[in-house]
């Protein structure tokens, strides 16, 4: 089987995910590709006074100690690659036609997207001969849209889920093959919270791509007239995260 990662360029989270991952298909993946982790055409200062006004100064000076020690330990997607031997890039925009071209030059198999932030469009979904994965930090069709695991904390739920399905053109939709429940602990910040889902998505993605290669993968639509939809937190949503005794880190 052959495979492409289209992912976010996100140093805190996802080199673990990715250690995980291509300790077992590493050979089996032709590259991966990471995006800049801003949505929208954000610029970098945009989504840092976006985090900033949303969270206050604490977590954003939190956020900048993180992105410090992931440069000191020299983490990030890239050195991961490096170290299992499989190719790395980066692309602005996913749906670019001369992007998409390579891609389908690839003959691939699948591609799995890892917290990209760009909607993949449908020539880039038809690009793959099997289909195009995404992993969603819930459990569908319950959480559909940004930042599921900050709404999971915020609205006191006590247990969480990772969803693994086929894309269709539409956010959040398409077929489920794969989902994961797990308990969400009373005491555990977002950013704990966040590394252990990561670490489930990477386990339950493994287990797919091996029921992708034998043929027994399975395909339930998401329902979308249920569940629920969230967009970009505001403070009200922050207020209540912490009145709910979380904190991000």
């Amino acid at each position: 089987m052959k495979l492409a990662f289209l992912t976010a360029d996100d140093p805190i989270y996802l080199p673990s995910f990715f250690e995980l991952v291509l300790a077992e298909y590493a050979a089996d993946t032709a590259c991966v590709y990471s995006v800049p982790p801003l949505y929208r055409d954000q610029t970098r200062a945009q989504a840092a006074w976006r985090f900033y006004r949303t969270f206050g100064a604490g977590a954003f000076a939190g956020l900048l100690k993180q992105l410090a020690l992931t440069r000191k330990a020299r983490r990030s997607i890239a050195r991961t690659c490096e170290r299992f031997g499989v190719a790395h890039a980066v692309v602005g925009h996913v749906n670019a036609t001369e992007f998409v071209t390579g891609l389908r030059e690839r003959k691939l198999d699948v591609i799995v997207s890892v917290s990209c932030p760009q909607i993949f469009k449908k020539p880039l979904l038809e690009a793959p001969r099997v289909g195009c994965l995404n992993i969603h930090g819930a459990p569908l069709p319950q959480y559909r849209g940004v930042m599921p695991s900050f709404w999971m904390l915020a609205n006191g739920e006590r247990e969480a889920g990772v969803t693994i399905y086929f894309m269709d053109e539409h956010i959040d939709a398409g077929e489920i093959c794969a989902q994961r429940r797990f308990e969400i602990t009373p005491t555990e910040s977002l950013d704990q919270f966040l590394r252990r889902s990561k670490r489930i998505a990477a386990e339950l993605l493994i287990e797919v791509l091996r029921s992708i290669e034998r043929g027994t993968v399975t395909r339930e639509p998401v329902d979308t007239a249920t569940g629920s939809y969230y967009s970009w937190p505001d403070r009200e949503a922050v207020r209540r995260f912490r009145a709910a005794g979380r904190r991000v880190w």
